[in-house]
C-alpha cells in the first residue's frame, strides 16, 4: 500500500492525523473489550450459580408434585381441564453495557389467586407446597432465559469489538505507521538530492567565478605588460636623435 502513496508532506499530515485517529479507536474499543469481558465473566458466574440452584429446586419441585399425587391424587387431567389465567408474566426490557444491547426478562405475578378444588378431598396443603415449588422454579427460569440470551448476545458482541481490537492493533496501525515510516524516508532522500544538487550548482558557481577572475587577472596583466612595453617604447624615444619624425 506504500508504494500507492505519494511521498508528500500533505499525505504525510493526513496519515498521521488517520494514525492518532487509529490510536485513539484502538483505546475506546479496548477499554469497551474488557467491560465487556467484566460483564462478561459476571453473567457466566451468575449463570452457573442460578443453575446450581435450580437444579435442585427441580429436585425439590418434582419431589414435591410425586408427594401432592400421594396426597390428592393423580390431578394432572384436573389441571389441564381446568385452564386458569396466567399467575406469573415476562416483562422485557433492554439494558446497555458499553454500547451493547442486552436483553432482559423480569418475571411478575399477575395477582391472580387460583381457587380449585384441587385437593379438596385431601393432600391440599401438599398441592399448595408443589404450586409455590414450581412458582419459585419458573420464576427462576425466567431468571436463566435473560441471562442466557445476554450471554449470547455479550459473547457476539465480545468477538467483533475483539476482532476490530486486532485489527486494528496488528493491521491498521503497523500499516498507517510503514506508510508515515516510508513518506518519512522518502521525504529525507528528496531533501538529500535537493542538498547534493545545490552543493553541486554552488560549486559549479564558484567555479565559473574563479574562472572568471582568473580571467580577468589575466587580462589586467595583459593590459599592465602592454602599458610597461609602450612606456619603455617611450623611454627609449629621442626626439633629438631623429629630427625628421614628427606627430
Amino acid at each position: 500500500m506504500s508504494a500507492q502513496v505519494a511521498p508528500t508532506r500533505m499525505a504525510l499530515t493526513l496519515y498521521k492525523g488517520k494514525l492518532v485517529g487509529a490510536k485513539k479507536g484502538y483505546e475506546l474499543l479496548k477499554k469497551k473489550s474488557d467491560a465487556l469481558k467484566a460483564r462478561f465473566r459476571a453473567i457466566a458466574k451468575q449463570i452457573y450459580e442460578l443453575k446450581k440452584q435450580m437444579r435442585e429446586d427441580a429436585s425439590m419441585a418434582f419431589f414435591s408434585l410425586t408427594q401432592a399425587q400421594y396426597a390428592a391424587g393423580d390431578f394432572r387431567s384436573k389441571v389441564l381441564d381446568t385452564p386458569h389465567p396466567a399467575a406469573i408474566r415476562v416483562r422485557s426490557r433492554t439494558d446497555n453495557v458499553a454500547g451493547v444491547k442486552l436483553p432482559m426478562f423480569t418475571p411478575y405475578g399477575t395477582g391472580v389467586e387460583v381457587h380449585d378444588n384441587i385437593g379438596l378431598s385431601g393432600g391440599g396443603q401438599k398441592v399448595a407446597q408443589c404450586r409455590e415449588k414450581y412458582k419459585q422454579w419458573v420464576e427462576n427460569l425466567v431468571k436463566l432465559a435473560s441471562l442466557q440470551t445476554s450471554f449470547i448476545t455479550m459473547d457476539e458482541a465480545l468477538k467483533v469489538t475483539n476482532r476490530r481490537v486486532n485489527a486494528l492493533e496488528n493491521v491498521t496501525i503497523p500499516r498507517m505507521e510503514g506508510v508515515i515510516s516510508y513518506i518519512n524516508r522518502e521525504l529525507d532522500e528528496l531533501e538529500r538530492e535537493d542538498f547534493t544538487r545545490l552543493k553541486k550548482v554552488v560549486e559549479k558557481k564558484r567555479e565559473a567565478a574563479a574562472k572568471e577572475d582568473k580571467r580577468a587577472a589575466a587580462a589586467k596583466l595583459a593590459a599592465a605588460a602592454a602599458a610597461a612595453a609602450v612606456a619603455s617604447l617611450l623611454d627609449d624615444f629621442d626626439p633629438a636623435e631623429k629630427s625628421d619624425v614628427y606627430f
